[in-house]
């Protein structure tokens, strides 16, 4: 006899209800109320093989509600990932297990992204349908055609980047994208109401999307409304009426149960009102081979796949682009620029070597997509001939995101993760505090990610400080397994961008100037910015009393500086430091030789000292800043703010 879908979805329940008891922490609600839109979606739509978790062509399914893992850790285990034992459900949110507290990308096979910082979840689904829609157009829809899903909670359409999110997807009509709105009306303090009273429906609907809404506990209309977003020409919301913590008898629709732990006798009255006998942590051979069912059900679609793709002029390609690498001679026309800007040392801004190093990585790297939070010109993010990505063909390879700085790097993370393309895209870096909840989490899942940050001091000059990132690449520096550039010339910049493609599990941060600095590099033989810190010039006429240490725009600052102390008959040393991370990567030998042994030392940076006493100590001097900047031509800042040579050299 056929094993009901209400009872499949009750496994589902009752492992969240188990997981949550034992572990004395977490979210029962969502899972227990989601379980039914769950069962539907996985059982009859989501194209999948629990057997190979990394099928490239399989739907993306995003729980933007990280809070509410179990629900997805119940599926993966009902379904068949071996990962993910009943011993793992068991050891829900304990050290070392497969199921932490919110899902976390390349931890626990089967979870597309990391979530829990809620609508983020849902922001970098966009990014994952927009690398769907562009790879199916490069390489065809024999080889990429599939959808991604999404559950999206209350608390998620509330955050600032849904807003962001949706605009964007509705904007490119991305309609191979579907969240399932678990519309239950409750947040940790109460009912939804007291905060939001907004019509979300009305909300999508503006935004470009088709909407439908749907009783979330009845399995014919959850399906009828899934085949209905399969059939929809735009983005899909489907708003589903569920009730939290269904099935969990006085506590079911009761807001506080959203993280409420259930105690024995409320998990034993659930257990009789769904007439589940079995013990703790145990699912019945029936529904357990209902669901290892549904897990395999994929397996052919896979395989017929696995036979379209070995078929196809695109197999190499496609398989190299998936797996990250960049193709031959990707580097061909880079080495060539790194060459003749040795030679030639030019002058001019970082951001603009910036471009000028994309110029020559474009055309040579098909994967790479960038864009611009409605900066382009002042970025330098394009690169003459790419066209724009859009409907309907999406083929371009520049997207304009508007001014939506957060839903640009949550994307970008999305499009990291889906694979097969390489996202880059820039804003000023005084606005990496909207992108920076993106940024974090892109580095905590290993997304690469290429962040163009211009404008990166008081070196923009007139726009004042508001505009004049002070703190900024200090706070960058601070995010764990985040690669923070901060070129000196024509030289480090290309030499910095062959960095950020060759790292796979780091997302980079290119902090670039708006003004004009002279080339202070005159060799490329090696790349030196892949140390993090390198000594530029030696100390002449006998050993160091004093080391320079510098980055970005202020290097050249102490090159003159250490002009004018090798001229009062002061060896000087001047050391550039393009990227703190890389040098703490380095062994101790060479870091302690870029240190060096000279009594003198002194940082310059126009920004704020924290951090630089890595290189100075606590008794070093440094010259920057220590306040927020001011409206004025850069020259006249960097003079009133004391920030030259002559500055540097008196702190000497």
């Amino acid at each position: 006899m056929p094993v009901s879908p209400v009872k499949m979805a009750d496994a589902i329940r009752v492992l969240s209800m188990d997981a949550v008891h034992k572990a004395k922490s977490g979210h029962q609600g969502m899972p227990m109320g989601m379980a039914d839109v769950a069962t539907v979606l996985w059982s009859k739509f989501l194209k999948f093989d629990a057997s190979q978790p990394d099928w490239a062509d399989r739907d993306r399914f995003v729980l933007s509600a990280g809070h509410g893992s179990m629900l997805l850790y119940s599926l993966l285990h009902l379904t068949g990932f071996k990962a993910v034992t009943m011993k793992e459900i068991e050891n829900f949110r304990q050290w070392g297990s497969m199921t932490p507290g919110h899902p976390e990308v390349h931890h626990t096979p089967g979870v597309e992204c990391t979530t829990g910082p809620l609508g983020q979840g849902l922001a970098m689904s966009v990014g994952m349908a927009m690398a769907e829609a562009h790879l199916a157009s490069r390489f065809g829809k024999d080889v990429v055609d599939h959808r991604t899903w999404v559950i999206a909670g209350d608390g998620c359409l509330m955050e600032g980047v849904s807003h962001e999110a949706i605009s964007l997807a509705g904007r490119f009509g991305l309609s191979k994208l579907t969240v399932l709105f678990d519309d239950n009306n409750t947040t940790i303090d109460g009912e939804a109401t007291i905060a939001e009273t907004g019509d979300q429906m009305a909300r999508f609907k503006a935004a470009g999307w088709a909407v439908k809404a749907v009783d979330g506990h009845d399995h014919g209309k959850i399906a009828a409304a899934l085949r209905w977003a399969t059939r929809q020409h735009k983005p899909t919301l489907i708003a589903c009426k569920t009730l939290i913590s269904k099935g969990a008898g006085p506590k079911e629709g009761d807001p506080h149960s959203h993280g409420y732990t259930l105690f024995d006798d409320q998990i034993k009255d659930a257990r009789e009102a769904m007439g589940w006998t079995d013990g703790p942590f145990t699912t019945p051979a029936d529904v357990a081979s209902a669901w290892k069912a549904v897990g395999r059900r994929g397996a052919k679609a896979r395989k017929a796949w696995d036979a379209k793709l070995a078929a196809s002029d695109h197999v190499a390609d496609f398989t190299r682009a998936m797996a990250g690498q960049l193709p031959a001679g990707a580097y061909d026309r880079i080495d060539a620029h790194l060459a003749e800007a040795a030679k030639t040392k030019p002058g001019n801004a970082t951001r603009v070597h910036s471009g000028a190093a994309l110029d020559q990585l474009i055309p040579a790297i098909p994967e790479m997509i960038g864009g611009s939070a409605d900066l382009t010109g002042s970025n330098n993010t394009f690169v003459k001939g790419m066209r724009p990505f859009d409907k309907p063909d999406y083929d371009g390879r520049y997207v304009h995101y508007g001014v939506r700085e957060f839903g640009m790097a949550a994307a970008m993370n999305g499009m990291a993760l889906h694979g097969g393309v390489i996202p880059y895209s820039g804003t000023f870096l005084a606005f990496a505090d909207y992108s920076r909840p993106a940024i974090r989490l892109g580095a905590l899942m290993g997304a690469k990610v290429i962040h163009v940050m211009t404008h990166d001091s008081i070196g923009l000059g007139e726009d004042g400080p508001t505009h004049q990132p002070v703190e900024h690449v200090a706070s960058l520096r601070a995010i764990p397994n985040l690669l923070v550039f901060r070129p000196a010339d024509a030289v480090e910049t290309a030499e910095c961008w062959k960095i950020a493609l060759e790292h796979q599990t780091q997302p980079s941060v290119m902090c670039l100037s708006r003004q004009k600095v002279p080339g202070v590099r005159g060799s490329a033989a090696e790349n030196l910015s892949a140390k993090g810190a390198y000594e530029l010039l030696a100390a002449e006429g006998g050993d160091a009393a004093v080391t320079i240490f510098s980055s970005g725009t202020e290097v050249s600052i102490a090159v003159a500086a250490r002009d004018i102390l090798q001229a009062q008959g002061k060896p000087t040393r001047v050391v550039s430091t393009p990227c703190w991370e890389l040098f703490e990567q380095q062994t101790a030998a060479y870091k302690a030789s870029v240190i060096g042994t000279a009594p003198v030392r002194v940082a310059v940076e126009a920004a704020v000292r924290m951090g630089w006493e890595r290189f100075i100590g606590e008794d070093g001097k440094f010259v920057g800043m220590n306040h927020f900047g001011a409206s004025a031509p850069y020259e006249r800042l960097y003079k009133e703010f004391g920030i030259t040579a002559e500055a540097v050299a008196s702190a000497v």
